[in-house]
């Protein structure tokens, strides 16, 4: 654990009452309001029409599986890191891929920032940078540096004390176009006792299109069966989790209360969390036990819209 070192230091801990929707390395700063999507519950809402034809697209028979962990994989930690830094980290220049959707701003990236997957990854290679001074969250996709400097994907800001969207149309550092560090499973929130947000989720096969709160598509598809971007489901009530460990109780009872929402192209039922070597590898295995029959689309069209 490094939470002494606050600025530029990885998290590696990784809705609801204000001391709840709070960063332990970050505690002036919310992780957006209450009434954020990410933290709006979805356990009363009704059933989506279509839930079970888009819940088949995704896989019935596909296991639940908890992205992040702790120990390593191939020599890294096992999920989505993120670093929270401030006002002295120094600010970066940051060219784009996707220049037209990314915010040319100055990210504050510090000399040892933590990149899913590690400095030498292929895959997705996230940055989250959660700025305690200011209450801003920075995201980049696919961040790299090189005789130039730094160079990424793409690139996204936000307020967390506010529920502002991206323009519509507009990715992310995440194909919905949604910003990622409030979809993470944290270990501090487990240690707390109550994951009280929604959890960020992928599906192998999308749809060329998005709904509230995503603003962005990553699919050439419209095949109406398939899931669009920003899809909330959430476990079904009837689902007995008294039998789980505890740390992966907490992540099945966020999912019945608050849900999951679709975020990116990729393996069917992965959820995303921060790496934490408090993580109990075997627990969260456990969740393996769920799968996508035990899951509804939730009917959103109810939810607080900005």
């Amino acid at each position: 654990m490094r939470l002494a070192a606050l600025a530029g230091a990885v998290l590696l801990l990784g809705g609801a009452s204000a001391q709840a929707l709070r960063l332990p390395g970050a505690p002036a700063c919310p992780v957006f309001p209450a009434s954020n999507p990410w933290n709006e519950r979805v356990d009363t809402l009704p059933v989506a029409a279509n839930s079970a034809q888009l819940i088949a697209s995704i896989g019935l028979d596909t296991g639940l599986h908890p992205d992040f962990g702790s120990g390593l994989y191939d020599g890294e930690p096992i999920g989505i890191p993120f670093d929270v830094v401030s006002a002295s980290t120094p600010r970066s220049h940051v060219t784009f891929d996707y220049a037209d959707e990314s915010d040319h701003v100055a990210y504050p990236i510090p000399k040892n920032v933590h990149i899913e997957g590690g400095p030498t990854a292929t895959g997705d290679r996230h940055a989250i940078l959660v700025d305690r001074s200011a209450c801003r969250l920075y995201e980049l996709f696919d961040l790299t540096h090189g005789p130039t400097g730094w160079h990424a994907g793409s690139g996204a800001t936000w307020n967390l004390r506010s529920n502002r969207l991206r323009p519509a149309g507009w990715t992310s550092a995440d194909a919905a176009g949604l910003p990622i560090f409030p979809g993470l499973a944290r270990y501090d929130e487990v240690a707390r006792g109550v994951i009280d947000h929604a959890l960020r989720f992928t599906a192998e096969r999308t749809r060329r299109a998005f709904v509230y709160p995503a603003r962005h598509y990553a699919s050439s598809s419209d095949d109406p069966s398939l899931p669009p971007m920003g899809l909330r489901v959430r476990l079904k009530a009837s689902v007995d989790i008294s039998g789980f460990p505890r740390q992966a109780r907490i992540v099945l009872q966020a999912l019945k209360t608050y849900g999951m929402i679709l975020a990116d192209n990729g393996s069917s039922w992965f959820i995303s969390g921060a790496p934490d070597p408090r993580w109990s590898n075997d627990a969260l295995h456990t969740i393996d036990r769920i799968t996508g029959s035990d899951f509804e689309v939730v009917d959103t069209t109810s939810l607080h819209r900005p």
